[in-house]
């Protein structure tokens, strides 16, 4: 979002790009080279089942529940303004997300932090003083910042204004993105971000909306014109991420696509295959969500090690994780 600060003298002042981050993760290893800090911005236009970050989905603000966390003193049902908050009969803890009105009040009188609001804004120039704090991480490891999501090309006038503040203090930035989102936007984040972290999910595009609920059209569009003016700019680099998904991407046929894909990146310098946990699955529960992938467990050892020599038999650079 964007706000005019006011006007003197008829005169627009100069705007204060604003934006929505739902986290911010210190002494990160898996979102880029060395140790990093992400910021993770809301919004996304995606909708996968196996999203790791559900909170980060929506455009604005929404609140986790943490029921095992929960000391049921009642505070969250006296602040609460709209009754969202109640007690049954039994002393139960009730909560209508439809009345909630995301006042915060709850949150900042639950003690044990049973409840909490994911999403606040923040402007490019409070993102660089946090960052600021990890410089001599940033330094001594070869690492930097990474802006995640949600897609944090949603958020695009933010995202550029906080790029270019870094650039202004040289601290590495990286990009993680899905890939779905507006071509101009990317093209302008490419000419001030070090690195790309590019997701790509599945060749199909009917496969690819079924359990993503967008078409990859769009997807590998972006990242061919993303990959032309990297290389002829000379400058940024292309990771490509792949979600190892059971039952959706791991099998050899698909990732041989997804392979014959990279090998045509001129920019490319890594592939990433990540393999599908279940870890998320409480957040969905806690968010009142569906979680789709079911009893879905880890693909083993065996079949991670089988989707990296796809890469490697072609001379890609893979590796298994962040």
């Amino acid at each position: 979002m964007i706000d005019v600060c006011g006007t003197e003298g008829g005169v627009p002042e100069k705007k204060t790009v604003k934006g929505m981050v739902f986290d911010i993760k210190r002494y990160s290893i898996h979102d880029g080279p060395g140790i990093r800090t992400t910021f993770f911005l809301k919004g996304c236009p995606l909708s996968c089942w196996w999203c790791h970050n559900p909170e980060g989905i929506s455009p604005g603000p929404v609140l986790i529940r943490h029921p095992g966390r929960c000391i049921g003193c009642g505070k969250c049902v006296s602040v609460c303004p709209t009754g969202a908050w109640s007690l049954g009969e039994n002393g139960s803890l009730r909560y209508d997300r439809a009345a909630c009105i995301l006042c915060r009040k709850c949150a900042a009188a639950c003690p044990p932090v049973a409840i909490e609001i994911a999403g606040r804004e923040m402007t490019a120039e409070e993102v660089l003083k946090e960052a600021k704090k990890d410089i001599p991480f940033f330094d001594e490891s070869g690492g930097g910042v990474t802006f995640s999501g949600g897609e944090p090309l949603l958020q695009g006038e933010f995202l550029i204004e906080c790029l270019k503040k870094m650039k202004e203090e040289e601290i590495h930035t990286a990009v993680d993105t899905s890939g779905f989102c507006n071509t101009d936007t990317l093209l302008r984040a490419s000419e001030l971000a070090d690195l790309f972290l590019f997701d790509v999910k599945h060749i199909d595009s009917g496969e690819h909306e079924l359990y993503t609920g967008v078409n990859n059209a769009i997807i590998l569009e972006n990242l061919e014109s993303l990959d032309e003016a990297l290389a002829a700019r000379g400058a940024g680099r292309i990771n490509m991420r792949i979600p190892v998904i059971p039952g959706f991407n791991d099998d050899r046929d698909t990732l041989a696509r997804i392979a014959g894909l990279a090998l045509t990146l001129k920019t490319l310098s890594a592939v990433n295959l990540l393999p599908y946990h279940s870890a998320a699955e409480s957040k969905y529960n806690n968010l009142g969500m569906e979680y789709k992938m079911g009893k879905t467990v880890k693909p083993p050892e065996e079949k991670m090690n089988e989707a990296k020599e796809i890469f490697l038999s072609l001379g890609i650079e893979a590796v298994i994780g962040g």
